[in-house]
């Protein structure tokens, strides 16, 4: 596999860093919501605010990282319903990877809870505090976080059947290691 069949180092490098945050996120979002109410639990739900904050700038990062070095191209030996679908689940995902911070956010700030950054920055309330509204995005954030999760374990399961059904080196392209000759 030639080089320049592999994404580039930034894109690696915020690929993974991505991908650790949100799979750590949303674990932790799900312990943190069975909490019961207390200082530690306020605590948790600030960190969880900081991480969903911090991928959502990292993304960004990742989007204009993607728009000035464009990706591999995928190769020739797929179909055009493969190439659908991994178009479309990288569409799915970085919608996602918006779509789900934002409505953490706005979620935060339609139940009257600003988001402070680090202890340090206070964010700005994206919505005026309205509790049916903070329900709703509730529902949603959740509801975006489970079709995130759908769409990772896609994208992890579909990873897998090129590295070991194809055995086309499709892996190696993200890979932190490149790939073994």
């Amino acid at each position: 596999m030639k080089s320049s069949e592999r994404y580039s180092s930034p894109a690696i490098a915020l690929h993974w860093l991505i991908a650790g945050l949100i799979i750590a996120t949303f674990i932790a979002g799900l312990l943190v919501s069975g909490l019961p109410l207390s200082p530690a639990k306020f605590k948790y739900i600030a960190w969880h605010k900081w991480a969903g904050i911090t991928i959502l700038a990292l993304v960004v990062v990742r989007l204009l990282v993607r728009l000035l070095k464009r990706p591999p191209a995928l190769p020739a030996h797929m179909s055009a319903a493969e190439r659908l679908l991994a178009h479309g689940g990288h569409l799915a995902l970085y919608l996602l990877m918006f779509a789900v911070p934002l409505t953490g956010w706005l979620m935060s700030s339609a139940y009257g809870f600003p988001v402070v950054l680090f202890k340090l920055v206070q964010l700005p309330d994206l919505v005026a505090q309205d509790e049916q509204l903070a329900a709703t995005l509730k529902t949603v954030h959740e509801t975006l976080n489970w079709i995130m999760a759908a769409c990772v374990a896609g994208h992890v399961l579909a990873a897998i059947k090129h590295h070991v059904i194809d055995k086309d080196g499709m892996l190696y392209r993200m890979s932190l290691r490149g790939p073994r000759n």
